[in-house]
């Protein structure tokens, strides 16, 4: 599957650079059609406080106005007084982060060109949805749009939503519009045109947080041609907020198992899986003795090996994790 692009990724999974060999482009003014039309998806699980504020934030400072916001929740009380905000409709189904965004998928209206998926804890500059805007009206091709994330909260103990509000406010916005292309999708921040997508949808026996799902819908998009770009002109914040997180054994389990798994789906290489495996399984073992307080190494850890013992045994169902019970505390 050498078309899908790739990215390093950092100690939590995240793509955070792009390929080798990637080409880096100022983008030039250009098109002076019709903007297409955008929606926002914004899936949340127990944190009503925080999709309220980044919600009202968008809704509130975007330059170019969404022609709908939806946020998919399991239940509606997760949804916080966003459910009363003008433009927002609410959706409620099953838990997990691939789940909730299709099922968002599937309450669209119709005539949208442009679906965008915001982590309800990213922080959108003004100019977000006018740059993806931009994008795929001037360039036909382009398929998949990834924004640039300022300062990223899941590498430390994360930020407050104020904390997060002035760092975008206080981006340097006269910097080049530069863009990376190829870029695989990052999940806080990305957009797709719609009628490349079709049919597609999440995985969602990627449970719970749906790790690497980003990547396995961008490679299982990638196999249908188009351009993936990531462009520095959309730029954002992302939190990193830790309550609503998978439980240590349950993401270390899918650390493991789900790269493999989508190795044999063919959204990931060997040499993506490998590196995948290897960078959070080396970070794992090397700071289980002595722990950041934000992250459940030794969690991690046993996650890891269950997901190995498992893979080993020819169990290759990542929708395991969502039945780990983490050992209760001491």
């Amino acid at each position: 599957m050498s078309s899908v692009p790739s990215s390093d990724i950092n100690d939590d999974g995240f793509p955070t650079e792009p390929v080798t060999g990637a080409r880096h482009h100022i983008l030039r003014s250009g098109g002076d059609g019709p903007m297409p039309s955008i929606a926002v998806i914004v899936a949340t699980l127990g944190r009503p406080d925080v999709v309220t504020a980044t919600v009202n934030y968008l809704l509130k400072t975007q330059s170019l106005k969404p022609t709908a916001v939806i946020v998919s929740c399991a239940v509606r009380e997760d949804a916080g007084i966003a459910v009363d905000l003008p433009g927002v409709t609410v959706v409620t189904g099953p838990p997990g982060l691939a789940t909730q965004r299709n099922t968002a998928l599937a309450a669209l209206p119709a005539g949208i060109d442009v679906v965008v998926f915001f982590d309800d804890d990213f922080v959108a500059d003004a100019d977000w949805l006018a740059a993806a805007a931009r994008a795929f009206r001037d360039e036909l091709r382009v398929v998949s749009f990834t924004g640039w994330v300022v300062t990223d909260g899941i590498k430390g103990p994360g930020l407050s939503f104020d904390d997060a509000v002035h760092i975008v406010e206080s981006a340097d916005s006269s910097a080049p519009r530069s863009r990376i292309e190829p870029f695989s999708p990052y999940g806080c921040n990305m957009a797709f045109r719609l009628s490349a997508i079709g049919d597609l949808r999440f995985d969602e026996r990627l449970v719970l947080y749906g790790w690497l799902e980003d990547r396995d819908f961008g490679g299982a998009l990638a196999k249908r041609g188009g351009r993936f770009i990531k462009c520095a002109s959309a730029r954002g914040v992302h939190m990193g907020v830790k309550s609503g997180r998978v439980a240590g054994d349950r993401l270390g389990y899918s650390q493991v198992v789900n790269p493999i798994y989508m190795l044999h789906k063919g959204t990931m290489t060997v040499g993506q899986v490998a590196g995948q495996l290897f960078r959070n399984i080396m970070s794992n073992v090397a700071r289980a003795v002595r722990p950041e307080p934000f992250i459940d190494r030794r969690g991690r850890l046993r996650g890891n090996l269950r997901g190995f013992a498992d893979v080993l045994r020819g169990r290759l169902e990542p929708e395991r994790a969502a039945a780990i019970r983490p050992p209760a505390k001491a």
